[in-house]
């Protein structure tokens, strides 16, 4: 089995070292090589410092037919990039997306991307820490909906022609504005 996990905080870097103890093949990326302090020593998998949301980085570190995509930085935005590229690039079988903001977290699932709602289950775990309950709110959003990239290469885009597929049907990228500078220095 085959995990690509994007953000080496805290959290990625516990599912980096449990799923490689339990027999993965992990690939974690940061942005900053310093991130990769969080793992043990005796990390078996692969650390690589690069941008999560940039196609090319994640090509060059063999993202390709992950079993598991984890997009897990602080950001709400670098992670629905993230899992974006995870399922429509580089073909995931399985990809969640941490979204703070239960309304996003929610939205992101109804367009097929599972996320995972830390101020969810941050709220339920209080609340039931002090026996006063509330209403369910889930910690994990299962996608609800098709996400319109991903399918069989031989069923058509959502929303695209008869003579339109999948194959064909491409986003106009401005490369001048996805290029990130990546750099050790905090400052940077």
């Amino acid at each position: 089995m085959k995990a690509v996990i994007v953000g080496c905080g805290r959290v990625g870097a516990g599912l980096a070292d449990e799923l490689d103890r339990a027999g993965w093949q992990v690939l974690i990326i940061d942005i900053t090589s310093t991130a990769f302090d969080r793992l043990p020593s005796s990390f078996g998998g692969q650390a690589r410092r690069g941008d999560g949301t940039d196609e090319d980085t994640l090509r060059q570190a063999g993202a390709e037919d992950a079993d598991l995509f984890l997009a897990l930085t602080e950001g709400d935005n670098r992670n629905v990039m993230a899992a974006q590229l995870g399922l429509e690039s580089f073909g995931a079988r399985q990809c969640v997306a941490k979204i703070n903001d239960p309304v996003r977290a929610e939205a992101y699932a109804h367009l097929g991307i599972a996320t995972l709602c830390r101020t969810n289950l941050m709220m339920t775990s209080v609340l039931d820490f002090i026996s006063q309950g509330g209403p369910a709110r889930p910690g994990i959003y299962s996608p609800t909906g098709a996400h319109p990239h991903v399918g069989p290469v031989d069923q058509p885009v959502a929303g695209a022609s008869p003579e339109e597929d999948a194959t064909t049907l491409q986003a106009p990228v401005d490369t001048a504005a996805t290029q990130a500078t990546v750099s050790d220095d905090p400052e940077a």
